[in-house]
């Protein structure tokens, strides 16, 4: 019954597709003016250590044999993580996919050295979300798709890919 009476409500809705599979709809500049901050300073952490993450790609003992503090990289390394999902999920909701296959596309397209690819990354992950948020609202016209619900059907099968390369 209750959720009978949520679904009859449009506006609850809209807030449901949102918060369950992530959507773009309805985005002011305010909201994203909140999120910046965040996503600025964890942007800033990630690019501070994308050096040490380069050599601690090579291996624990490498990286402490070339002075990397494993511990603390990690630690900042979450913090940027954090920062990063938080800010994107304030704004839009759980969008999936996105976060996990671009950066995956990146390296492998583009570079491997994560100084490199942490900020090409993020314009190329800002595209597919343009570009699948575009797809959602154009396929089923006059309906929308939500935005994650097309970053999952186009991510999903994208990412198996990427991990059965892996660990071939």
């Amino acid at each position: 019954m209750t959720a009978a009476i949520l679904i009859l409500d449009e506006q609850t809705l809209l807030a449901m597709r949102t918060w369950l599979a992530g959507d773009l709809a309805g985005l002011n500049w305010s909201t994203l003016q909140t999120a910046l901050v965040p996503a600025l300073i964890g942007l800033g952490v990630a690019l501070l250590i994308a050096p040490r993450l380069n050599v601690l790609a090579l291996g624990d003992k490498v990286a402490l044999g070339l002075g990397v503090n494993l511990v603390q990289t990690r630690l900042l390394g979450l913090l940027a993580i954090a920062l990063l999902c938080g800010a994107a999920v304030a704004v839009a909701g759980p969008i999936g996919f996105v976060g996990l296959v671009v950066p995956h596309v990146v390296r492998r397209l583009v570079t491997e050295d994560i100084r490199l690819a942490l900020p090409l990354a993020a314009p190329v992950g800002a595209l597919a979300l343009v570009l699948a948020d575009i797809a959602a609202r154009t396929l089923v016209a006059p309906q929308e798709l939500a935005t994650g619900a097309m970053t999952a059907l186009v991510g999903a099968p994208l990412f198996i890919f990427i991990a059965a390369r892996f660990f071939k």
